[in-house]
This record gives C-alpha cells, structure tokens and sequence, in this order.
C-alpha cells in the first residue's frame, strides 16, 4: 500500500503546475534505421546524427533493424514509449508499403507520424559488364530478347528501387525479374559478383563502383539529370516520358509523441541541415538535403 501510495503521489506531483521536470532531451535519443550500415539512409541519417547534437544538446544513437522493407524497425518504433526518445529514419518505402499492405500492424500517420524531412536522391539504373549493354535501348532489347533472364536486386519489396524496376517493366514492356534483398548493401554485392545483373540503386550506393568501372551505369530515375547521378541521362529523356522515382529520407516518432519535443527536433534537423559539414557530407554521397516540416 505504500508503494501505491508513493507512485500515486509522484504522480499527482509531476502533474502539479510549476513542477521542473526535466529537460528533453535528458539523454540521447535512440534513431532506429530500417535498413543494414551502408544503405543510403543509413549514411545520410550517421551524419545528421553526429552532427545534430549542437542543436539539439544530445547527438543521436543509430541502430539498425533492416528487414521487411523497413517495416520492422518502423513497427518498434510505432509501439515504443512516445516520449522522444525512441525516433524512426522514414522512408519512401514506408510510404509504399503503406499503401501496398494493408495488414502492417501500425498505421502510418497515426501510430508513426512525420517529424522532419532530412534527404533525398535518386536511383542509378545500374548493370554488371557482363551483361554487355551500354545504354538503355541495349538492356531493353536484351530484356525483350529473354524475359525474366534478366535479374535485378533492390533493397526489398515494397522500396524505391524495386517500384522503380516495375515501374521500368510496365513502361519499357519488359520482364527483368525481382530479386529483394534486406537493403542495397547486399544487393550491390551480389550485382558486383554478377549474381544479379541490374539493379536501381540509390545513388549513394553505386556512384564509385560505376566510376571505377566494376558497373555500368545507364540511366537516372529522377526527373532531370543529377550531379549525384554522375549526370547521367534520365529514363525519362530516353523515351519513357513521366518516367520519375526517388529515394528520400526523414524522422519519424511515435503517434503521441509531444508537440514540443516533435517541434524541437524540426528545428534541431533544419539547423544541422544548414551546416556546411553537412551539406558537404551530403553532396559526397550524393544526397540533397531535404528540410521539410510535418505537414509537407
């Protein structure tokens, strides 16, 4: 009884006007990241994380959970404590899968709301060598030559990279088949080794390996030509007009989560954002930063 008694009166304590309770954040908040070390998200989210602790007072702890299309990390996150203190690196694919499967058991925009845009980029339409095409028009007439012998990989289903190789299928009337990986590290090292023969890849993930020769690149997937996309033509100017996807990124909270805390990590993001070690480690992995608020 005394126990009650005490927890009972700590309570009525805390709720009593005037009452100091401390300061969010008190400790570092924890940033859970739906995809393995490597992906795209997961290299611009290291930054901001380091970075964002002159805002914000405490830096971030990054984690990984890959798996699912993100949705793993994005359930706990969903059903952790809305306090502040449990954060989610959002991603197109969660949008995807949103709409995509209707059984995930957290509603997005309700039990994970939007907090703060962070970054964007697009894909690279990427082949292995020994597939022996050289531009788009080649990799059609190889697609349409062998349906379905033609593998690409992406970092799940229900992702950027795999919506955009459907969305490829659809417009160019082709079969490349579907091979998910748990993100784009893996999948890269399987187009590297040749065991898929194409991929759209974030950005991030392919830009060297084109460079250095050991991929080819052949298109970007975002509506016009990108430095990030080694300026490379778009689908959409190699005759697939309305042809545009990408991959952008940002901090998601549990639903509850309160308005003060919500509207301080905005502000922290936007401030980090802002610095030029950021937009600096940004532009080398070919990202653009993306500061938008929760409604947008």
């Amino acid at each position: 009884m005394i126990g009650r008694r005490t927890l009972l009166g700590t309570a009525l304590l805390a709720a009593a006007p005037g009452y100091a309770q401390p300061a969010w954040p008190a400790r570092p908040p924890r940033l859970l990241i739906g995809f393995p070390p490597g992906a795209a998200v997961d290299a611009g989210m290291r930054i901001l994380a380091r970075a964002v602790q002159e805002p914000l007072g405490q830096p971030l702890i990054v984690e990984n959970r890959p798996g699912a299309g993100s949705s793993i990390a994005a359930g706990e996150v969903a059903r952790a404590t809305p306090d502040g203190y449990s954060l989610f690196a959002g991603t197109i694919a969660n949008a995807i899968n949103a709409a995509l499967q209707p059984n995930l058991p957290f509603v997005l925009g309700r039990d994970l709301i939007p907090v703060a845009g962070v970054g964007a980029l697009p894909n690279i339409l990427a082949v292995h060598p020994s597939l022996g095409v050289r531009d788009l028009a080649a990799l059609v007439a190889a697609a349409k030559a062998k349906p379905d012998g033609i593998f690409f990989g992406s970092s799940g289903i229900g992702t950027s990279p795999h919506l955009s190789g459907e969305l490829f299928n659809l417009m160019a009337g082709v079969k490349l088949a579907h091979v998910p990986y748990a993100g784009s590290p893996p999948a890269v090292t399987d187009l590297l080794a040749g065991r898929v023969q194409a991929m759209f890849a974030p950005a991030s993930t392919v830009r060297q390996q084109i460079e250095a020769g050991r991929l080819v690149g052949l298109a970007s997937t975002g509506a016009q030509r990108s430095a990030a996309a080694l300026d490379l033509p778009t689908i959409a100017e190699q005759g697939y007009a309305g042809f545009e996807s990408s991959v952008w990124f940002g901090v998601m909270a549990p639903g509850g989560t309160p308005g003060a805390v919500t509207a301080r990590i905005e502000a922290a993001v936007r401030a980090t954002l802002a610095m030029p070690a950021v937009t600096a480690g940004f532009a080398e992995q070919g990202i653009d930063p993306m500061p938008l608020g929760p409604e947008a």
